[in-house]
């Protein structure tokens, strides 16, 4: 966590956000783990994934941690106007709704640069500026045109990422791309805008498999019937019908793996000399691993591949994560409360950023927002009156 005399790197910057779902508050997310003063636009009625249900009932409390939010209705004249108030504000404006809805307001790049050339304007998109880009995108939709629901699932069988890989990353790429164009305004003194993508940064992901088919001539197999790179790669199921993943990737590794589980005979074996070899016979040796590793159970195997520094890991569900040792152990969770829904007050351990600075996590400095917490102050720090809120309250402009 932050100590008292350190400074987070982006303290004193403003950003406002226009975003929802997930690829646009994570971006906001990003720079406001690192210091920024993040506020959060949202409608009349509240971001709609404060009450979302299944899979997305954790999108508002993990990606908006650290952030003010102000209610205002853009659909109002007045609403508008107080949006691009404090867009004036700003030195970041943000923004992840569809092509077309930000100019109606006077609320995208060209407008807001006309008046204040710092501002830098990250415009998180499905799609760069094309022939798709007047299509809806979502994480699912890009993972299946993009090649990653190919790779990930068997063949014949599509399957998407078990988590929102593209907006989650797209986020970060466009948090990228304002950091460096930060960088640039302190030489040139003029902002700029970033566009980031959902289908681009799906594209970056398979990139590797497209330079392997372009290098190969083979195309890439799905990775449930990819051809592995490595002899030992691979989840085991061993003993009470446990799982485990266990790999060895080089051959001192192999030679490793052989000693400590008492393979001799397989160690002395020709036909696995090198990890080109046991490639090319994964079809005979698999099986015979799989035999014999069925006499350990995991917790056995798990010891012995620790001691001895070879690759492994158990199976874990996201739930079990709560209690993962070194998790807890280095503070990669902090207390977080719920804003929503029935358990509104509680709080929930999140994921906090996987890297620190100088030698910090960066934690939770404010909480997930309440439904337009700080409307009325972000408003009267705008120079309004009680009674102007109260007028533009009246107006339905502001909640």
């Amino acid at each position: 966590m932050k100590t008292p005399d350190k400074k987070l790197p982006l303290e004193g910057l403003r950003v406002v956000e226009f975003t929802h779902m997930v690829m646009g508050p994570t971006c906001g997310m990003v720079l406001a783990d690192m210091g920024a003063e993040v506020i959060k636009v949202e409608p009349i009625e509240g971001d709609r994934t404060r009450h979302l249900l299944g899979s997305g009932a954790g999108f508002f409390p993990m990606f908006n941690r650290n952030k003010k939010s102000i209610q205002l209705n853009l659909q109002s004249p007045e609403g508008a106007e107080i949006a691009r108030r404090l867009c004036a504000t700003a030195d970041v404006v943000a923004e992840n709704f569809k092509p077309g809805s930000m100019p109606k307001y006077g609320l995208d790049y060209a407008s807001l640069s006309a008046h204040n050339p710092k501002i830098i304007y990250a415009s998180l998109k499905g799609f760069l500026p094309g022939p798709y880009d007047h299509r809806t995108a979502l994480d699912e939709v890009v993972q299946m045109m993009g090649g990653l629901a190919y790779m990930t699932g068997r063949p014949g069988d599509p399957l998407r990422a078990g988590t929102s890989v593209n907006d989650i990353m797209g986020g970060m790429f466009g948090a990228i791309g304002v950091l460096g164009a930060l960088i640039q305004r302190g030489i040139t003194g003029r902002g700029q805008e970033i566009q980031s993508a959902l289908f681009e940064n799906n594209v970056f992901l398979v990139g590797q498999h497209m330079l392997q088919y372009a290098i190969t001539g083979k195309a890439a197999e799905p990775m449930p019937n990819r051809i592995s790179a490595w002899g030992v790669y691979d989840v085991f199921t061993v003993k009470d019908g446990e799982q485990i993943f266990l790999a060895a990737v080089s051959d001192a590794q192999w030679v490793t793996f052989c000693d400590v589980l008492g393979f001799a005979d397989l160690k002395a074996d020709p036909r696995y000399s090198d990890n080109n070899a046991r490639v090319s016979r994964r079809d005979v040796m698999m099986p015979e691993l799989r035999s014999r590793l069925q006499a350990f159970t995991a917790a056995e195997l798990t010891a012995i591949f620790e001691k001895a520094g070879l690759p492994f890991a158990p199976i874990v569900k996201p739930e079990e994560l709560f209690d993962d040792p070194h998790l807890n152990a280095t503070g990669g969770l902090a207390d977080v409360r719920l804003t929503d829904g029935p358990k509104a007050g509680q709080t929930a351990r999140a994921a906090l950023f996987p890297f620190t600075m100088d030698g910090q996590r960066l934690g939770v400095r404010r909480q997930p927002p309440k439904q337009g917490e700080n409307t009325q102050e972000l408003l009267q720090g705008l120079g309004l009156s009680l009674a102007e809120i109260e007028h533009l309250r009246a107006l339905k402009a502001v909640a």
